[in-house]
């Protein structure tokens, strides 16, 4: 990590489809550029999505054999390409 970047956790690449809902957004799916033990980055295009700093969102991931838990998440750093998720520890 650069001395400028103050993540706590490491990332790693990691595409996969997610769903993200939000309260007066939305529900809309997105592609994840990485993840790590702190929460993921959604690389989001064209879409109108548009939330705030500190906005909560629930996250699902999507294409599995089985429904994967959906996971309360905070709007942490905002992007030209996406979003940048952290798991909300006050709920998860």
């Amino acid at each position: 990590m650069g001395v400028d970047d103050r993540r706590g956790h490491c990332r790693t690449a990691m595409s996969a489809k997610v769903k993200v809902s939000h309260e007066q957004l939305g529900e809309f799916v997105f592609s994840t550029r990485d993840i790590s033990d702190g929460g993921v980055f959604v690389v989001v295009d064209n879409d109108p999505f548009t939330p705030e700093m500190g906005d909560k969102v629930e996250v699902q991931v999507q294409g599995l054999p089985v429904p994967a838990p959906v996971l309360n998440m905070v709007v942490v750093r905002i992007t030209s390409d996406g979003y940048g998720l952290q798991f909300d520890e006050s709920v998860n």
